[in-house]
């Protein structure tokens, strides 16, 4: 019978006392740094043509990383599930092109590895939170990683999962609140951001936040994103689409180019009415 682990002396993700946030870098990228880091991308990798325009249009626009979705868990069995791992060199393209370092999320522990030979960072969504196995492979990657808040997770739940990754090897770890499911029904989700205020306080770990998730409507996003960032996240994951209206995955709540350059504007805007900025 496999033994557990002995348990360190205290949780890994515990912030000590004096203790600095730790800076996880991505290529050139800082999180938890004194800039915020924004980041953008289409919910779905569709095509060549789709990744590459949009990732221009993020790069103009003051965007540091680009998003992009290889493979998505969908509710329904017949919507759009993404390309799968012939994503993965439409977005190693865009990188190339832009020069922006690529997060993309990973669902099954078989896809760990040839997702990480090719993006920059692995992220574990809101469904896969306790995927343990996911969370080890993901941790013993050798990758930055991204983890999203469950959407019915609390705070400690959340924590415990990021314990997973760490102690699996990970030291390149960020979470991401992307809201919760609450009895209102008024935004696709509830964005909670009082759980940035409280991870500051107990995980050296940065906090960045997925306003479009929370919203489900992109007239919602830029208002959200601007709460975060005052709130003291130190990144925001958007998702963008040259034509929303077409998208394949997320079709309300991906913003255009245009409403994206004015979310890097007004959050710029607020990062620097607390001493921050966004990153270039």
């Amino acid at each position: 019978m496999a033994q557990a682990r002995p348990a360190p002396s205290q949780p890994l993700y515990e912030r000590r006392p004096g203790q600095a946030t730790s800076l996880v870098k991505v290529g050139d990228v800082v999180f938890g740094g004194k800039t915020v880091v924004l980041i953008g991308g289409p919910c779905a990798v569709e095509n060549l043509d789709q990744v590459l325009d949009i990732a221009g249009h993020v790069r103009r626009s003051g965007g540091a990383m680009l998003r992009g979705g290889a493979w998505k868990p969908r509710t329904s069995p017949y919507s759009f599930q993404g390309l799968g791992a012939e994503g993965l060199p439409l977005l190693a393209a865009a990188r190339a092109a832009t020069g922006l370092p690529v997060v993309t999320e990973v669902l099954d522990p078989r896809d760990v590895e040839q997702a990480a030979g090719a993006v920059d960072m692995l992220q574990i969504g809101s469904r896969s939170i306790q995927n343990f196995p996911l969370l080890r492979e993901a941790g013993a990657s050798g990758k930055p990683v991204l983890l999203k808040r469950g959407m019915m997770t609390t705070v400690h739940e959340w924590l415990n999962a990021a314990e997973y990754v760490l102690a699996a090897g990970c030291r390149d770890l960020v979470l991401c609140e992307r809201g919760i499911r609450t009895f209102e029904n008024s935004l696709r989700n509830t964005l909670d951001v009082g759980s940035v205020a409280v991870l500051k306080e107990v995980t050296h770990l940065p906090v960045i936040v997925d306003p479009s998730h929370a919203a489900g409507a992109s007239r919602f996003v830029i208002p959200l994103a601007r709460a975060a960032v005052a709130a003291g996240a130190d990144g925001l994951l958007v998702e963008v689409h040259n034509h929303p209206e077409a998208a394949l995955s997320d079709a309300d709540q991906s913003l255009t180019p245009e409403q994206f350059s004015q979310l890097a504007e007004s959050c710029r805007a607020v990062a620097r009415a607390i001493g921050r900025d966004l990153q270039a």
